[in-house]
């Protein structure tokens, strides 16, 4: 009998991974993100289950877990495909401001309606706003294949920014909610801990993977990442930020070997560079696997635990449909002043999803408030999702390649 259920256990991962790779080849023709598909998918196990009687063990602690899994590898991922070039910084640092400045306008003005009309305590309102006013990478970055090379640029910095500017919003304000001025300085001081840390880490990876031959190389690197990021966030410093960083040093290698060059410091005793940019490649090949996994199980466990009688209610399917007009008016406004009206495709692309999830999760109860619960957010999730798939029916312009900045430069 175990050994049946072991069968049919495996068999079912199996399917949906079949499933997920299936709603992924199919998306350029479907324009329907894979994302969409696989919460729809666990919505209908839910059904099955609840209609057969079915029982399952409860897997809903795993969610946050595979979660935090899943954002460490989407924001890797996203940090190995940004290569610097001294022409292209202005373009970076226009992402940069573009993310920063739109996802604190959002929170502000969001933050101070809730307040005004519910008369609702500060700390609380951000807290719940934050979660919602944050792009997620994990369905942007899938979901911009469709675009042009310097849009999809443009969504993938942009997304992964506001990940992790959310995230240290986030935990800026569970930590230090009580005094501004010592949490900023406390802040500034760990990120610039974190700098150095990932600075070592990286040149001293480079250095094992000269040094040891083993046929076993990738899996070590992302159990660093992983195990770095989770000890950052033991002793309360920006885990993701690390992992932005670190992702970036691997990526851009080649400066390090540049101004050993300039130097004439002899390097080759130490590190093969060319070797290790192969590595890399390699890696993130590897890297976009696991990802590729982590996301889809992810998604069809948050379908299978959403709450379907909540989705009908009419006061949530309003609330939350307000809400996301709000974001993507804002975004609409935002990026016709800031970077101009060719670049307008990109309002769509501002799609809710597992960071939201993830940082609603992580609200202490304390914090909690009633106005903002797992309905609405599962709506305004699906809401920003199915707004992200319209702006994929347009056609892509070829000349829209011309209308954004790269960071992007090959070595």
């Amino acid at each position: 009998m175990i050994e049946m259920l072991t069968d049919y256990v495996i068999l079912g991962l199996c399917v949906v991974v079949l499933l997920s790779y299936f709603f992924d080849i199919t998306f350029k023709y479907s324009k329907i993100p894979g994302v969409i598909l696989l919460i729809a998918l666990g919505i209908v196990l839910q059904i099955i289950v609840n209609y057969t009687g079915f029982e399952i063990p409860n897997l809903r602690p795993v969610l946050p877990v595979l979660g935090t899994l899943g954002l460490i590898l989407i924001v890797m991922e996203a940090s190995l495909e940004i290569k610097f070039a001294k022409n292209k910084l202005k373009g970076l640092l226009q992402i940069i401001t573009a993310s920063v400045v739109l996802t604190i306008l959002s929170v502000s003005i969001l933050t101070a309606a809730f307040i005004k009309i519910w008369n609702l305590p500060l700390a609380a309102t951000l807290l719940n706003i934050i979660p919602l006013a944050v792009i997620s990478s994990a369905v942007a970055i899938s979901s911009s294949g469709l675009l042009n090379r310097s849009h999809r640029e443009f969504i993938t910095l942009e997304s992964a920014f506001s990940d992790i500017f959310g995230i240290l919003l986030f935990d800026f304000i569970i930590l230090n909610y009580e005094s501004f001025t010592v949490g900023l300085i406390d802040l500034t001081s760990k990120i610039l801990v974190m700098i150095p840390i990932a600075i070592i880490l990286a040149i001293s990876l480079a250095w094992l993977l000269y040094r040891i031959n083993y046929h076993v190389n990738y899996i070590i690197i992302l159990t660093v990442v992983v195990m770095a990021y989770a000890l950052a966030k033991l002793i309360y410093l920006p885990g993701l930020f690390f992992v932005v960083i670190f992702g970036l040093l691997l990526s851009n290698i080649h400066l390090f070997q540049n101004a050993l060059i300039q130097k004439h410091i002899d390097f080759k005793t130490f590190v093969d560079f060319n070797k290790f940019r192969k590595d890399i490649d390699a890696f993130k090949k590897i890297l976009a696997e696991f990802t590729f996994i982590v996301r889809s199980f992810f998604f069809i466990m948050f379908g299978f635990y959403v709450n379907l009688s909540g989705l009908i209610d009419m006061y949530s399917i309003t609330l939350a449909a307000a809400i996301t007009g709000f974001l993507f008016i804002m975004r609409l406004i935002f990026l016709y002043f800031f970077i101009g009206k060719n670049s307008l495709r990109l309002v769509w692309f501002a799609p809710r999803g597992l960071i939201t999830i993830l940082l609603f999760m992580s609200v202490p109860e304390m914090f909690r408030i009633e106005i903002i619960n797992e309905e609405i957010v599962t709506l305004v999730i699906l809401m920003s999702i199915l707004v992200m798939m319209m702006g994929n029916m347009f056609p892509n312009k070829k000349t829209d390649a011309e209308t954004q900045p790269s960071v992007s430069s090959e070595p």
